[in-house]
């Protein structure tokens, strides 16, 4: 069984940067055709697909959070991380980090964290 699991701070300021983890147990970040993302959902709208990190380690960022999104991953800890930068209260949101298999969607998902950014 694959399990996800997000941590990271909760409360971050304004035009600070957003650093989450993801820890994945039950399976392999290297695992041939699995891609790793990172999904969040602001309160009162539905979810968006911020980027992913590949199986080979390539990235794909949404083109709205290009330039303020880097994802990367520590293979050794079995885990990926989030660094959004220059943070505003929009960005406020539960975040998830999610398991998707090639051309067949999303198949396992953490619980989510919820981050608020606030001064």
């Amino acid at each position: 069984q694959v399990q996800l699991q997000e941590s990271g701070p909760g409360l971050v300021k304004p035009s600070q940067t957003l650093s989450l983890a993801c820890t994945v147990s039950g399976g392999s970040l290297t695992t041939n055709n699995y891609y790793w993302n990172w999904i969040r959902q602001p309160p009162g709208k539905g979810p968006e697909w911020m980027g992913d990190i590949s199986y080979s380690g390539s990235t794909n960022y949404s083109p709205s959070l290009k330039s303020r999104t880097s994802i990367s991953r520590d293979t050794s800890k079995n885990q990926f991380t989030l660094k959004l930068s220059s943070v505003t209260p929009e960005d406020t949101a539960v975040y998830y980090c999610v398991r998707g298999v090639g051309g067949s969607g999303y198949d396992y998902w953490g619980q989510g964290t919820q981050v608020i950014v606030s001064s």
